[in-house]
């Protein structure tokens, strides 16, 4: 199932290194560029992709190529990431050979290392789909498929280019894997909200939702759940195979609201978050995986004052030595320019996250960086921050931080009297203040419901036009 292979040197790619590894495909095939010229296509004569080549990634932040691919490299080094389609023989072989003279001429290595070759495929009988899309595996009419088995499956520019053609022509995309690969957090958290699916591929089982554990069949040039007698779907039964894990993460999802003005600094909420938990700042940061800029909140700032008024998404990772991972979308509003943010840091079998920090932090947030709402959470799971394709633990609610324009709108008076056995505590000034509640310690799931009730009590507050 392997199409991926990506070439991993000490020195840029240029211009004459490019061609040459392009040339694998012989003096008939042609080249062709996507938006942005951020993936190049390897073609047929007629113009059919057989293979996806990536823009060199030069990344500057250390144990990117550990997180994804379990390689040692150190940095800087530049990734280069091609792929094949499934649909067409050979087209795996082009792939191979294209990284491996990339590999050979730069002297650097690839991913997988048994997939570099040198020689030249002739594609000139090379039959190909012609649909237009990033090269995928199989395109439907409701449904772009695409094949993958790496170590971690990660939001490349590849898969960000593949989500955003699939979404302009009206298709789902599902990706189908192997039961051992894993996902990164900022690829489940795009693949819960686009209308796609994780497909993971079981040999004794067939096929389920590794996110749901839903039983799929192809049906109708799709994956759907397979339904019983009573309509519900089953589960599968690889899904529940696995046990409480001992290690943990810890969840911070926060929303800040800054006046827009030409001094806004961007990302300085996180870097305050991300020293506050683990003493250092930020890695890096960028658009895709692999994260390959090192932190720079003025950076961060002027891409997203480029890309507006559109929205920004951004990725933020951590030093080797404490897994984390942010990410950031920021939208300007009516209210101003918005940061929505959720941290995810990993914590080992013997290691207790930080939630005492969290009252203090709530504090700082809302007095130095506009804080909206913060959810403080933890949850049984990986410390590597990746997600299996087996049953997850539940998410348990630490704390929730209401701020001062929130609880102003709903009422002072009806938010500090939530219906639950909870004391929320003010934070900032006493004119205008922001509320914080505590929830408990991550260790009961109970908090949960406690947070529901709490959640409705607030929303009937803001419906009533509560006020002090």
């Amino acid at each position: 199932m392997t199409k991926d292979v990506i070439a991993l040197t000490p020195t840029m790619p240029d211009t004459w290194a490019l061609l040459a590894g392009l040339y694998a495909g012989g003096p008939d095939a042609a080249v062709t560029a996507g938006p942005g010229d951020a993936v190049l296509r390897l073609c047929t004569p007629d113009g059919r992709p057989l293979v996806s080549v990536e823009a060199p990634l030069l990344v500057q932040v250390p144990g990117e190529a550990e997180r994804l691919l379990g390689r040692d490299v150190p940095v800087p080094f530049w990734w280069t990431e091609v792929r094949a389609s499934g649909a067409v023989p050979g087209a795996e072989r082009l792939a191979g050979s294209v990284c491996g003279r990339l590999a050979l001429l730069l002297g650097g290595s690839t991913w997988p290392e048994p997939a570099a070759g040198t020689e030249v495929v002739d594609v000139r009988a090379t039959v190909a789909p012609d649909d237009g899309q990033p090269v995928v595996d199989v395109l439907t009419d409701t449904t772009s498929v695409v094949l993958a088995d790496r170590p971690v499956l990660a939001l490349t520019t590849w898969l960000s280019e593949v989500l955003r053609g699939t979404a302009a022509s009206g298709r789902a995309l599902q990706i189908v894997t192997p039961p051992h690969v894993r996902v990164s957090a900022p690829a489940r958290a795009t693949l819960l909200q686009v209308p796609g699916r994780w497909v993971v591929q079981d040999p004794a089982q067939g096929y389920y939702d590794g996110l749901s554990g839903a039983v799929l069949r192809w049906r109708d040039g799709t994956f759907t759940p397979a339904l019983g007698a009573d309509g519900t779907a089953s589960v599968a039964e690889a899904f529940g195979r696995t046990s409480p894990s001992r290690e943990r993460q810890l969840v911070v999802a926060f929303r800040t609201t800054l006046p827009a003005h030409q001094d806004i600094v961007l990302g300085e909420a996180l870097d305050t978050v991300w020293r506050a938990l683990t003493g250092s700042a930020p890695a890096g940061w960028g658009t895709a995986e692999p994260v390959n800029l090192p932190w720079s909140p003025h950076r961060l700032t002027e891409l997203a004052r480029d890309r507006a008024p559109e929205p920004t998404h951004l990725l933020v990772t951590g030093h080797p030595d404490r897994p984390a991972l942010a990410w950031i979308r920021v939208t300007r509003t009516t209210a101003g320019v918005e940061q929505d943010v959720t941290l995810t840091l990993g914590y080992g079998e013997h290691e207790e996250p930080p939630l005492e920090a969290i009252p203090s932090l709530a504090g700082t947030l809302v007095e130095e960086h506009g804080l909206t709402t913060m959810l403080t959470s933890v949850r049984r799971a990986p410390r590597d921050l990746t997600t299996a394709p087996v049953l997850q633990a539940p998410t348990v609610p630490v704390a929730f931080t209401l701020g001062a324009r929130d609880v102003r709108d709903i009422g002072l008076t009806h938010a500090r009297r939530p219906p639950v056995g909870v004391s929320p505590v003010a934070l900032g000034p006493a004119s205008a203040p922001a509320l914080h509640y505590p929830l408990g310690d991550g260790s009961d799931a109970g908090a949960l419901g406690t947070l529901h009730r709490l959640a409705a009590h607030l929303r009937a507050g803001a419906a009533g036009g509560q006020t002090v």
